[in-house]
């Protein structure tokens, strides 16, 4: 079949070399424009080294995205990790129209940060979809869905990466079988079911540790890798990479209060929550790099008894290894989609 593939980032260039292995013929590549300083974008790089036409359009509700479109004479347009906005008069310009992913079970989860939320709310399960895109944000018909199981110490990054990553990648060479063989069904999306959030950001991902201790681990998984569950510690950002939890079964094995550190190990520390406590592991202070949390502790002068967000004062004078803040301008932005891997 002839194809163009719209999308971006490693999911996009997995997408892509999948239908140029089997065969396909890829007319050409629409990416989003790279933003000044970012990094070449996986897509447009393996496309360009294919010879391969690439078009990087500001925007895909322009004239000027159509007729590109229309001039590369496709049987099928396929959507792989689109953050651009795609109307309807650009969508049905293939002879077969245009196939899309999207990383839960929809109609559940609609909106940008579909891989965090199931975690974020103690889901079971989630899954991707392969859909017809429609004016509405993931609301168009169901063409095929696959299932991922959550484990319950799984994280957005493994299930991203282990399952609805590659599962995605074959799905959509799936579905364009279907649709261009007319062997595929459309299926409206119930809507009494369905649900929208928006993004995982920093105001949604700060850490209560009031909450239950299910509640609090499952939002640090909910967020691992990005954009990272957060407490602040002398009025610093402090973003958990890596945790477990404990759960209290007896009174006596309540410790401490809500924030409460309980206990500094070599390479971890503990934190009271309601009915349990939080393992802390890996840790990145705002603008500083990765450690373990106990050498965070060091830097910090956190002892047991500390409590973690609590106001601004004096840092300890001396920083671990790791732990020492970049220069402002370096400090790296904090992005709620999952990193790519690439």
């Amino acid at each position: 079949m002839r194809i163009a593939i719209i999308g971006q980032q490693a999911f996009g260039k997995s997408v892509f070399e999948a239908f140029l292995a089997r065969g396909d013929e890829v007319a050409g590549v629409f990416c989003a424009p790279e933003k000044p300083g970012a990094r070449p974008d996986p897509l447009r790089q393996a496309a360009e080294a294919a010879n391969i036409r690439v078009l990087q359009l500001p925007s895909l509700k322009t004239p000027e995205a159509e007729q590109a479109l229309r001039a590369l004479d496709v049987d099928l347009a396929v959507m792989a990790y689109v953050l651009q906005f795609a109307p309807q008069s650009f969508v049905n310009i293939p002879r077969h129209g245009t196939i899309q992913y999207h990383p839960s079970l929809l109609p559940l989860h609609r909106g940008p940060s579909s891989i965090n939320w199931p975690l974020i709310l103690g889901s079971k399960q989630t899954g991707l979809t392969i859909f017809r895109p429609t004016d509405g944000l993931d609301e168009g018909p169901i063409l095929l869905q696959k299932t991922v199981t959550i484990g319950p110490d799984d994280t957005v990054g493994s299930v991203y990466f282990d399952h609805l990553f590659p599962l995605g990648v074959a799905a959509m060479l799936e579905a364009a079988d279907l649709v261009v063989a007319g062997r595929h069904t459309e299926i409206p999306q119930d809507e009494s079911i369905a649900s929208y959030e928006g993004w995982c950001r920093d105001a949604e991902t700060e850490i209560n540790w009031h909450s239950s201790v299910q509640a609090v681990y499952n939002l640090i998984r909910g967020c691992i890798p990005a954009p990272g569950a957060w407490t602040t510690v002398h009025g610093r950002k402090v973003r958990i990479l890596e945790a477990r939890k404990h759960i209290a079964r007896r009174f006596a094995d309540v410790a401490g209060k809500p924030g409460e550190i309980t206990s500094i190990g070599t390479e971890s520390l503990v934190v009271a929550t309601q009915g349990g406590s939080v393992e802390v592991l890996k840790v990145r202070v705002e603008g500083g790099e990765k450690s373990s949390a106990a050498a965070f502790c060091t830097a910090f002068g956190l002892v047991t008894g500390s409590r973690l967000n609590v106001p601004a004062a004096p840092l300890a004078a001396a920083h671990a290894p790791g732990i020492a803040p970049k220069e402002p301008a370096r400090q790296a932005a904090h992005e709620t989609k999952v990193p790519e891997p690439a």
